[in-house]
């Protein structure tokens, strides 16, 4: 299995009414492409209970069957339409880690 792991920090400019609002589209769309891309077995993007000491604001935690798996999601065009339509226009910052286990 490999598990893939994301950590963004939402744009300086938006609101904070703005940041609640985007947190829970990336949270819908993200987690709404569970059972509609092969591979991908877990998914979940937490966006409450950060504490004052983090410096990210949205987490992405995925699971998938192999790589091939997250090659395959990382073009499929599910992802790619959430990803440029919830994501990337809001955040400023993003982190990855992609990593194997047993």
């Amino acid at each position: 299995m490999v598990k893939h792991v994301i950590l963004w920090r939402l744009r300086e400019d938006l609101t904070a009414e703005e940041k609640e609002t985007v947190k829970r589209d990336i949270k819908t769309g993200l987690e709404g492409l569970f059972g509609r891309i092969h591979g991908l077995i877990y998914i979940e993007v937490i966006v409450d209970g950060r504490l004052d000491s983090s410096n990210a604001d949205v987490m992405l935690d995925c699971t998938f069957t192999d790589e091939a798996a997250l090659r395959a999601y990382a073009v499929h065009p599910d992802h790619v339409a959430v990803a440029d339509s919830k994501v990337r226009p809001y955040t400023s910052l993003r982190v990855c880690l992609d990593y194997e286990v047993d």
